[in-house]
């Protein structure tokens, strides 16, 4: 008899681990997903296009919080934890929710999610959302390419749309964000490598996106998603860690089997961390990790005109999953905001409307900056209006891309830029040049 099984997940790491373990096991029959973090992923399905001849319906995706009703009525006998940047006391919180339903509870690891590539792979992964992974993974790309090699980056999973079509995406030009209808999130992370002239692959399907991958590439640029491992096995893995949250590395799941596992750590912030907590980052590392090679970083900020900060009433809109499930209260805006003399960051919350003033609900954590949520038309048209009907001179945008070009603002805007900028030796060249140097 097949095991009637669970995944809980968030339209990524759940998809995969389905793929790579679950699709054509007889030993599993896998009854529901459930879905968090993520809006409007719940009441969709899994498609019978990816679900494969096991699963010729496709498969239900449900919202976590029917979890235990699931487990009772569909006879679950155990539940996958498979989605990530979870604090240690939410995942034994879910386990004794699935173990008191009477399902056993189970967390996959690597080897049995993880596929091999015929090319080397590189991954950047982080201990947290919000680290600095993007900034890492696009001075990574840059160094190799400059040391001759073709390269691929293939992002952590983001299929907020049709799943089916979704499979496996290629992006080369900025035209090719439009024609896969991307969100905001999906922007942020895939326009600036198509910038820097690196072909970017996404999806769901990740065997399929690695092979096709595989065809144009000397190398296999991994750019991970919240703190969650790589899906591919890796010859060189870097971690970036914040100490902005000290102790994070060792109290968040899955960002300590990164911190485990990593051969090269980047602390990055430094710049703008206090001594004391890059300290406590050194010594945690150093505990869990002793062997791998440690370099520290900033990620330095540029605005075009920071005088005309000075003074001025500021709201500031930051990266959506750092605010959130990343439980930052503030970002590279809030910095550059304070840095150039603003005289007031405005509270968004009193203006936010729709979806955007749910989040805050969802999430009170978050500081007196605005998460730039943006998973669909509707979500981006209540971004729009809420930075709109804020009383504010000024919009510092601290995302990765300019949302000027995709909402219509109402005020004058500025955008902050950074990039990693490693300090002291040895550097990143040195240590990619030291494993690929030709």
């Amino acid at each position: 008899m097949s095991i009637r099984t669970l995944i809980m997940g968030a339209a990524g790491r759940d998809f995969h681990n389905f793929n790579v373990f679950f699709r054509e096991n007889p030993d599993y029959e896998i009854v529901a997903f459930t879905a968090t973090q993520i809006p409007n992923i719940d009441g969709r399905q899994y498609p019978p296009e990816l679900s494969g001849e096991l699963y010729p319906a496709g498969i239900p995706i449900y919202a976590e919080s029917e979890l235990t009703e699931l487990i009772v009525e569909k006879k679950i006998e155990q539940v996958i934890l498979a989605y990530s940047d979870l604090p240690y006391d939410y995942v034994m919180h879910k386990a004794s929710e699935v173990l008191a339903a009477g399902a056993d509870f189970r967390l996959m690891g690597l080897n049995t999610t993880q596929i091999k590539s015929t090319k080397p792979v590189v991954s950047v992964c982080a201990v947290r959302t919000g680290c600095g992974k993007s900034q890492t993974t696009r001075r990574v790309a840059q160094i190799l390419t400059g040391m001759g090699y073709k390269v691929a980056a293939i992002r952590h999973p983001m299929p907020y749309g049709d799943l089916a079509k979704q499979a496996v995406q290629r992006y080369a030009t900025l035209a090719d964000l439009d024609k896969h209808e991307c969100t905001i999130e999906e922007r942020e992370e895939y326009e600036p490598h198509i910038v820097n002239g690196i072909i970017i692959y996404a999806g769901v399907d990740y065997e399929a996106i690695l092979r096709q991958a595989e065809q144009e590439a000397d190398i296999i640029l991994w750019d991970g998603g919240n703190n969650d491992p790589s899906f591919y096995v890796s010859d060189l893995e870097i971690v970036v860690v914040d100490p902005h949250r000290p102790g994070h590395e060792m109290a968040y799941y899955p960002g300590e089997v990164n911190t485990r596992t990593a051969d090269i750590f980047v602390i990055n912030k430094v710049d703008t961390a206090a001594p004391e907590a890059i300290l406590t980052v050194h010594e945690n590392l150093r505990k869990l990790n002793p062997d791998a090679q440690v370099i520290e970083g900033a990620s330095p900020l540029f605005v075009d005109n920071p005088a005309d900060i000075r003074g001025k009433r500021v709201l500031v809109v930051e990266d959506g999953p750092t605010l959130t499930h990343g439980g930052m209260a503030y970002g590279a805006g809030w910095v550059a905001a304070k840095r150039f003399g603003a005289a007031e960051i405005v509270d968004p919350r009193p203006y936010a409307v729709g979806s955007i003033q749910t989040t805050y609900e969802k999430y009170p954590t978050t500081g007196e900056v605005l998460p730039a949520m943006g998973y669909g038309d509707l979500q981006m048209k209540e971004l729009e209006q809420t930075i709109n009907n804020a009383d504010a001179d000024m919009v510092i945008i601290g995302t990765p891309i300019d949302l000027g070009s995709l909402l219509k603002i109402n005020k004058p805007s500025q955008r902050v830029r950074y990039e990693l900028q490693v300090i002291g030796q040895p550097t990143l060249e040195d240590l990619l040049s030291e494993h690929f140097g030709k």
